[in-house]
């Protein structure tokens, strides 16, 4: 489950202690039941804003880190307290996006959060904001989330807000807004528009974002109010809260699921409609002979978008060879490559390195 900045902090960014009793109460008695929980928690800045006495969220990266180092201990503490009521350990796990980014570090976590919950322990997950370099501006703790339940396989990501779920527009500014209660492709969205809270880096564009990746994934996502009585058990339960949004059959490996949805993209190649079939329904590699376009500054190893014109991306994939010497053999044959650049990989894009985007081309 997802804390948001405005359910961990009121606007002052004191802890709203009540709130977390009763939500930490919840998932202490879900972790007694056998289920095992993990908490993705924002709300250090806020946390060290009230501390330092900043009446508002500060805005230069330096100030922003430096309010994050001050409140993440006090943020943590007090779920440390909390959970210990409750006979609990709880444990900080602080990550960047570098650490989905590279395989290594990605397996790592994995294995470290599924030991603490082996060990029937609370993670209480944040982003690394002190050193972090571009996090605090353009991520936010939903795309997290996200990427945390489907390193782990989550049956549930519960995304917790100061509203209930999505509306078709602010609720607290229009009165014809309209709650939609089951979110299943991004074309709902289409028309609908929201504020976003001061003192969070998502909102409601972050949370429809990353519920989407997660569902794509195979994860059911659930955006409610974290004030709810009962939310935690309600959507664990099943019980209409919110806004639900399925999750679609997902049978991709570990290694696919981190290369879809955590590698970051350097570069994209587009192709022409023979790769594309090879790569959809024959299950091959990309040759050269198939790339038509090179764009972007990439090496081998960083993960590509493969498009076909008119269609959008159909795969994502690792190249085995750099946006350099790509372009000196885009469209040749494997030999005439070869004779042209004798130390390239005969493949741009190995299969086993290859996820396809589209269900259809699956």
């Amino acid at each position: 489950m997802k804390l948001g900045s405005t359910t961990v902090a009121d606007q002052r960014g004191r802890l709203r202690r009540a709130v977390l009793a009763a939500l930490v109460a919840e998932a202490a008695e879900l972790t007694e039941a056998g289920h095992r929980v993990v908490v993705v928690s924002s709300g250090a800045i806020a946390c060290g804003q009230s501390a330092l006495g900043l009446r508002e969220r500060p805005e230069r990266m330096a100030d922003l880190q430096a309010a994050s180092a001050v409140g993440q201990g006090r943020l943590f503490a007090a779920y440390a307290r909390l959970y210990a009521g409750h006979g609990r350990t709880a444990a900080q796990v602080l990550l960047t996006s570098n650490d989905f980014a590279q395989r290594r570090s990605y397996v790592n976590a994995r294995a470290t959060l599924r030991r603490l919950l082996a060990w029937r322990i609370v993670p209480i997950v944040n982003e690394n904001d002190t050193t972090a370099t571009d996090e605090i501006g353009f991520g936010d703790n939903d795309v997290l989330a996200a990427q945390v339940a489907i390193m782990l396989r989550a049956d549930l990501l519960l995304l917790l807000t100061d509203r209930d779920g999505l509306f078709t527009s602010d609720p607290r500014l229009d009165p014809e807004a309209r709650p939609i209660t089951q979110l299943t492709s991004r074309e709902q969205l289409a028309d609908v528009r929201w504020s976003s809270s001061r003192r969070g880096a998502g909102g409601m564009n972050g949370k429809t974002g990353a519920a989407l990746m997660a569902a794509g994934a195979g994860v059911r996502t659930v955006i409610a109010r974290g004030t709810r009585p009962a939310v935690i058990a309600d959507a664990v339960a099943g019980v209409a809260v919110g806004t639900s949004v399925p999750g679609r059959h997902e049978d991709s490996s570990a290694f696919k699921l981190w290369l879809r949805y955590a590698k970051p993209v350097r570069g994209t190649l587009e192709i022409d409609g023979g790769a594309a079939r090879a790569l959809a329904h024959s299950g091959g590699s990309l040759l050269p002979v198939g790339v038509t376009g090179v764009h972007g500054s990439f090496a081998a190893g960083d993960a590509v978008s493969v498009v076909e014109p008119g269609h959008g991306e159909i795969a994502r994939g690792l190249a085995a060879i750099g946006a350099r010497d790509l372009r000196r053999v885009v469209g040749l044959r494997s030999a005439e490559a070869r004779r042209l650049v004798p130390h390239l990989d005969e493949e741009v894009v190995h299969r086993d390195h290859l996820v396809l985007i589209d269900e259809e081309a699956r």
